[in-house]
């Protein structure tokens, strides 16, 4: 794809002052490489994860040496990516490898906003690799992908606890794929349903109707279905992957005005969510899942979840909270308040469980 175009750096087009390309250079016909310094602390892992439907998810894998991949079906074709990102940058020179960049993201504590704290920790060196038709366009991506447009020094948590978590997880950037087809098929997959479910159903119908990664990529990685594809599935498809009706129709409309629902990534949240919720079956709690993962949106609350308004009273006021509730105890944190549900997400803290858990249906049985 790239034969014997020379290495490219400089500043990204559209990117903040400060985030700098390292190289970006041509492998084979299909493939390409970069180096890039995050302008800030990054823990890859923490950061991607939340693209990541289900320990099995067909589009996204942790191999054993802790690189990332993931697919993608970006604007010039199906790709497939590699990060990494294990040296931290001192002063502008690699360092080795320290525990910030372990899966938990626990290190020596810096402040929530990500500011130095004395230890000359300056950025993270992010080494990636693509290969597919789309290598140079998810390449260009993945300053979004790891958060360079969010701000965490925007971020003041008063309540102690919510501070603490802001400082174990200060590797967590809000980042953003500009992919809205592929985030919100799996969010209406989890319509009502318990999650064990919708990971099946997204597993069944990437597999069946996606393409195979490109690359050496790991074995049963698929590019997601394209737009046409989500159409074309036969209700016996969907049947068989034990999505209804309801939520079968809600896919394919959106796939069919996929060219308009793809400018969400470009809007401000209000018109973002206005326009996600235009679309038949989709309400305030998938357009908010869409916008936190496409957009990078950090303030984005997903009203209507199973599992976070209790977390968030519990963790904020010390006992259970239904939505209204939940929305009182975020208000003063506005413009941050994904983020604030997302670290309390991440820290798996919340009420007790009383009573059995929901159980996932079978439609294919039916």
């Amino acid at each position: 794809m790239f034969p014997g175009r020379p290495a490219i750096t400089g500043r990204l087009h559209r990117r903040p002052e400060g985030c700098e390309v390292t190289q970006i250079t041509a492998g084979d016909a299909d493939s390409a490489s970069r180096e890039w310094i995050a302008p800030f602390r990054v823990d890859v892992r923490l950061t991607l994860i939340v693209h990541r439907r289900g320990s099995h998810d067909p589009t996204f894998r942790i191999d054993a040496s802790g690189g990332i991949w993931r697919t993608c079906l970006t604007p010039a074709g199906p790709a497939t990516l590699r990060l990494t990102a294990s040296a931290p940058v001192h002063n502008g020179v690699v360092g080795p490898t320290g525990p910030f960049y372990g899966p938990q993201g626990s290190h020596h504590a810096p402040g929530p906003g990500g500011g130095d704290q004395g230890t000359g920790l300056q950025g993270t060196l992010v080494r990636s690799r693509a290969w597919g038709p789309g290598a140079r366009w998810l390449l260009d991506q993945v300053p979004d992908l790891l958060g360079v447009r969010d701000s965490p020094e925007a971020f003041s948590p008063a309540h102690p606890q919510l501070d603490q978590l802001a400082r174990r997880f200060d590797g967590l950037r809000i980042g953003r794929t500009d992919r809205v087809l592929e985030a919100l098929v799996p969010a209406v997959l989890e319509q009502k349903v318990v999650g064990r479910e919708a990971r099946r159903a997204w597993r069944y119908l990437v597999t069946r109707y996606g393409s195979p990664a490109p690359g050496p990529a790991p074995a049963g990685l698929r590019v997601v279905p394209s737009a046409a594809a989500w159409q074309a599935i036969p209700t016996w498809d969907w049947h068989r992957a034990g999505v209804e009706a309801v939520r079968a129709r809600t896919i394919a409309t959106a796939a069919r005005l996929a060219g308009r629902l793809e400018a969400v990534a470009g809007l401000p949240g209000e018109q973002a969510d206005r326009l996600l919720q235009s679309v038949p079956g989709i309400g305030p709690w998938t357009a908010a899942e869409v916008r936190q993962r496409a957009c990078g949106d950090a303030d984005a609350v997903s009203v209507g979840d199973y599992h976070i308004p209790g977390q968030v009273g519990w963790v904020l006021a010390g006992e259970p909270a239904d939505d209204d509730r939940m929305l009182v105890l975020l208000a003063p944190y506005a413009g941050q308040r994904y983020r604030v549900t997302r670290l309390i997400e991440i820290s798996q803290q919340g009420p007790p469980r009383r009573g059995p858990r929901m159980s996932a249906r079978d439609y294919s049985a039916i």
